[in-house]
């Protein structure tokens, strides 16, 4: 299992990314919010979205929920 976080700062399209603890863009995100421990990144992202209904997998930590 994995911690994931999802950055408070929303990118220009408007989505929340969620990423995995060890992913490298993780410790630049200077505002995110703790989502949990989770076997992958689908209860992550669901997680996400209670708090930011646009919520998105990262394109290099959590690439099976990325969406473009």
């Amino acid at each position: 299992m994995a911690s994931y976080f999802v950055n408070d700062r929303a990118q220009h399209n408007g989505d929340h990314e969620v990423h995995r603890e060890d992913c490298p863009y993780l410790p630049q995100i200077v505002s995110k919010t703790y989502v949990g421990e989770h076997l992958w990144c689908g209860p992550a992202v669901a997680a996400a979205k209670l708090k930011y209904p646009q919520s998105n997998g990262c394109a290099t930590c959590s690439t099976d929920c990325h969406t473009s």
